[in-house]
């Protein structure tokens, strides 16, 4: 049976292509998308991912709009990768279907309903959804079968301070909350992200159904100053759902920085002290590109 998921994210152009994946590649009973404010704000990130939808003719999965701001802190976005629209300017049909609110509240009730262990969550923003579910509701947030979410960086640069990663200083205390908790959480780094990485020949082989096409056109748009690839950090979190062989996992003993410096969000290893949590840090990198490109024939 394929494993029911939960989205959570802010599309964002590797969100989009994540997310096209899960739709179509036949692998993932998607019970719902919900948004979270990272990227770009709530508003367009909610809109993008109801113009997905109904691209793909899957209406019927609702989506539900989360949280607009950080837990503590001001909002940082990556309008300078995404563009104010997030998809830099693309152009997804109108959702069809309204988006609702509540999505802690439907993600609650979402996992009380189902057998306990039996939905993952698969999470590609920044973690104020998730953190909130844990502290506003933790007898259903006790509930979740694996949470996989990109974010961090060990030994790469980070991408929003020197060794900070965008989805955790987005919200470090939401990302604390997150890898302190008593979950099964796989992070998914940039130290492996960036060795998922499309270059053009990849790019137009995905050409040919509604979704490759898309797929193909949304990386294009993520090149920028004659970049020759681009990694596909949010991708990585569906590859490794379906096939966590690929990936290498470690158990390091990590921190949250939540100074207010540049590497607020960034995690600090402790050696034998420290919050135990699985990190990927290898992939098959050959074969993790294969996959996604499976998913759009």
């Amino acid at each position: 049976m394929n494993r029911r998921i939960i989205i959570d994210t802010d599309p964002g152009l590797d969100d989009a292509i994540a997310i096209l994946f899960a739709l179509t590649s036949g692998r993932f009973d998607v019970a719902g998308i919900t948004t979270v404010a990272g990227n770009i704000g709530l508003e367009r990130t909610t809109h993008n991912a109801g113009g997905l939808l109904t691209m793909l003719g899957r209406s019927d999965i609702p989506v539900l709009a989360g949280a607009s701001a950080a837990m503590l802190r001001n909002n940082i976005d990556a309008l300078v990768i995404h563009g104010s629209d997030g998809l830099r300017g693309l152009t997804l049909p109108e959702p069809l279907v309204p988006p609702r609110g509540g999505a802690v509240t439907w993600m609650a009730e979402t996992l009380r309903q189902a057998p306990s262990g039996s939905v993952d969550i698969l999470a590609l923003g920044p973690l104020t959804n998730i953190g909130k579910l844990i502290n506003q509701h933790p007898d259903a947030a006790d509930r979740i079968g694996t949470l996989v979410c990109m974010g961090g960086t060990i030994h790469e640069p980070g991408n929003a301070g020197p060794g900070s990663e965008f989805n955790f200083a987005s919200d470090p205390e939401a990302t604390a909350m997150v890898l302190h908790a008593a979950l099964r959480t796989i992070v998914i780094p940039l130290d492996v992200t960036r060795k998922v990485r499309a270059d053009e020949a990849y790019v137009e082989a995905l050409r040919g159904t509604t979704a490759g096409d898309m797929a193909a056109d949304l990386l294009r748009a993520y090149w920028q100053d004659g970049k020759l690839s681009r990694p596909l950090h949010d991708p990585c979190v569906m590859l490794f759902a379906l096939a966590p062989d690929l990936f290498e996992l470690e158990m390091r003993r990590v921190s949250v920085d939540l100074s207010d410096g540049p590497d607020a969000g960034g995690l600090i290893e402790h050696g034998d002290a420290g919050q135990p949590v699985s990190i990927a840090m290898r992939v098959d990198a050959p074969a993790a590109l294969a996959l996604l490109a499976s998913g759009f024939r």
